[in-house]
């Protein structure tokens, strides 16, 4: 990495609004690939656009405390967490509008698919098992937010990680297990 980027990685992780401002830009590039990557795997209800997908993390990031980035595989896969978050929020909104708690008004051409609301509770109940992977092993679900919100190979992360590509795949694996545990777990009961 370079020495440019890690002293803003740093200055960033210490709340430096200026240093916050900077890596962005840096990054801008491909924090917007992880925006579009995240807002395909929300599916085809999304009415949200990339470009306020991206500045919402912004705000996100730029407004939360001591967080803990040691490098840019860390800054990125938090940044994909808060994107993913805010695509969750969204769909509940959307669905709470639904139920008719207030009105709505949508900017998109064209209303999403009818079928649509099953992607978005598959899409809630995918957030929540991670929330719930991320607090028994952290560094599983900052794989799965590298590898399936943000897009990046198995080879992208072990070179990110320092490690060999099949330890990426092994914990892949470990993850996706322990995901469709949790899932299988919280199913909601067949009609």
């Amino acid at each position: 990495m370079e020495p440019d980027l890690e002293a803003l990685i740093r200055r960033a992780d210490q709340s430096d609004r200026e240093a916050t401002d900077r890596l962005f830009a840096l990054l801008y590039q491909e924090l917007r690939r992880l925006a579009e990557h995240n807002l395909r795997r929300g599916g085809s209800a999304l009415t949200l656009g990339t470009t306020t997908l991206l500045h919402e993390a912004y705000l996100n990031i730029a407004g939360r405390g001591h967080v803990g980035f040691a490098d840019r595989s860390r800054f990125l896969a938090y940044a994909s967490r808060a994107m993913r978050g805010l695509v969750i929020d969204y769909v509940r909104r959307r669905r709470a509008l639904k139920r008719g708690r207030q009105f709505e008004i949508t900017l998109a051409d064209e209303e999403p698919p009818a079928d649509a609301a099953p992607e978005t509770a598959e899409l809630e109940r995918l957030g929540a098992a991670l929330d719930e992977l991320a607090e028994l092993q952290p560094a599983l679900a900052e794989l799965v937010d590298l590898h399936f919100f943000c897009g990046f190979s198995f080879a992208e992360i072990a070179e990110l990680r320092g490690v060999s590509d099949r330890t990426v795949q092994r914990h892949w694996r470990e993850a996706r297990l322990l995901l469709h545990e949790t899932l299988l777990q919280d199913a909601p009961p067949e009609p």
